[in-house]
């Protein structure tokens, strides 16, 4: 079928202005059908950036501009719109389906492709061989208005060691994080949500923002809870990392949600200009937060954070936040050649990374292994023994949980039932709180709930054993099965600010191994 405006038909009728539109987008895009059922176009002599078929800065807008240039400025209806867009679906949904990935992505050899977000289309490509910085993407990219364009890395000086000079961290802490930053570029893998905790004064905020700039630069870096799950699937989809600022509570269904984004969140919602037809906004995203309490992260997503504990930044040290700012976009570039040098390096190593026993973030885990394998750090245990003390924070902000602690360290082995161990717990001062199961169903599910965290302290919880009765009740068997290394509670803290050395005068990250 020719993609060129359709000539007059016979008798001089012109062709309707639909006609031409879709003419118009065929002889200019190539359209395609995303895995989560959006359809996008392409622009034939362009970057590979995808386009929505409808709104703001879409295929539509620019396609009533095009028909009027044309056209001799003669403007579409909204009709003649509606009926093309119609037609370009259906032709988007006739082709397989194919990946399109926001700010990160990966081709079939397992390359990693970073977006740098300018109108040009050029990206990063990272692999075990290195790193170079590409015209066209080899994949599919979207666009979203929560993103900014990033700096074109470079190899000048250690860029390491310049951004630890911005960040309120000792060298343990500094090196976890670094690990972190590698890990957020590998688009297959869960990412634990890095947590920036300290009082008024760390620099937390200012921290977490430079943070989430070097992985997926946004205006709105900082961001206020969402206050339902629509409105946190709306965030999430329009950006590949997000940073939940100042963090004092968290309610159930934003941790249940938090911990599905790090593994890999699924929503199903109604499609655009439908009634019964659904969408799956299928992703998984990199986390950051910053909170004054520890205590008030929970559960589950206790497992799945990554804690840096800043510290009170001394006047004399302190900086405005303009210096601040103009001392990161000097550094950024660098700072960016620097990982993206050991992000290469640890892709090399990562396939013979194999740990003998595998934590709840087992993925990341070997990310850090490798990390510490090429720079001779010790981020992995680091990393375990603060995980081991998040989760004891955890259970003392649980106070539940805390009872159940007291309760196993006052006699080693406890079993009965849910029923008799709500019986047997009292909450402090004799009132329950609200957080409190109020019957046996809701003790067991707490348990279970709880069973990871008690696990990090050394006791575990097997709920598969029945009461020899005649009713074979289902039994709950608390077990301490070690003391915690009183040890591991807190490392010795290293100088917080570096010697930096001033930019082309450092080591890169090859020269550091």
């Amino acid at each position: 079928m020719s993609k060129t405006v359709p000539p007059a038909e016979e008798g001089g009728k012109k062709p309707s202005a639909a006609v031409r539109l879709v003419a118009l987008a065929r002889e200019r895009y190539r359209f395609v059908n995303s895995t989560d059922g959006r359809p996008y176009a392409v622009a034939l002599d362009g970057p590979n950036v995808v386009l929505p078929l409808r709104g703001r800065s879409g295929l539509r807008q620019r396609l009533a501009r095009l028909y009027a240039d044309t056209f001799d400025g003669d403007v579409a209806s909204q009709s003649a719109l509606a009926d093309a867009m119609t037609v370009l679906e259906g032709i988007a949904e006739s082709e397989d389906p194919v990946p399109v990935h926001l700010r990160v992505g990966h081709d079939d050899a397992g390359t990693i492709v970073v977006d740098l977000g300018a109108a040009d289309g050029r990206v990063v490509t990272v692999s075990a061989a290195g790193w170079a910085v590409t015209d066209r993407s080899p994949v599919l990219f979207r666009r979203s208005g929560a993103m900014a364009p990033m700096p074109a890395p470079v190899r000048e000086g250690d860029g390491l060691t310049m951004l630890h000079g911005l960040l309120n961290m000792d060298e343990p802490m500094f090196r976890q994080l670094v690990a972190w930053l590698v890990a957020a570029w590998m688009p297959t893998i869960p990412h634990p949500v890095l947590t920036c905790k300290g009082e008024q004064g760390t620099g937390k905020s200012k921290a977490a923002q430079m943070i989430v700039n070097l992985v997926d630069p946004t205006p709105a870096s900082k961001r206020s809870q969402p206050r339902d799950t629509k409105a946190w699937s709306t965030q999430a989809f329009n950006s590949w990392a997000l940073c939940l600022d100042n963090v004092s509570a968290i309610p159930q269904w934003l941790s249940d949600t938090l911990c599905k984004a790090v593994t890999g969140d699924g929503i199903v919602d109604r499609a655009l200009y439908t009634d019964d037809d659904v969408v799956v906004l299928s992703f998984r995203r990199v986390l950051a937060m910053t909170t004054i309490d520890a205590g008030a992260i929970a559960g589950d997503l206790a497992e799945r954070l990554l804690m840096l504990d800043l510290q009170l930044i001394d006047g004399k040290r302190r900086r405005s936040e303009e210096e601040l700012d103009h001392a990161f976009e000097t550094v950024r570039p660098a700072v960016l050649g620097s990982l993206f040098d050991l992000l290469a390096t640890v892709l090399a190593v990562l396939p013979n990374v194999h740990l003998e026993s595998l934590p709840r973030m087992a993925d990341f885990a070997r990310v850090l292994a490798a990390v510490d394998q090429v720079m001779g750090w010790t981020t992995l245990d680091d990393y375990l023994a603060t995980s081991a003390n998040v989760a004891g924070d955890a259970l003392e902000g649980d106070p539940f949980g805390s009872a159940v602690v007291a309760l196993v360290d006052q006699c080693g082995t406890w079993t009965g039932t849910a029923g008799q161990l709500l019986e047997q717990l009292q909450p402090p001062g004799g009132i329950r709180p609200p957080s409190w199961p109020k019957d046996a169903t809701r003790v067991g599910g707490k348990v279970k709930r709880l069973a990871p965290l008690l696990r990090t302290v050394g006791i575990t919880v097997d709920d598969t054993q029945r009461s020899r009765d005649r009713q074979r009740h289902k039994l709950l068997v608390l077990t301490r099965t070690e003391t915690p290394d009183e040890s591991a509670s807190t490392p010795p803290q290293d100088p917080l600010w570096p010697d930096v050395a001033s930019i082309g005068h450092g080591r890169t990250a090859h020269d550091q191994h």
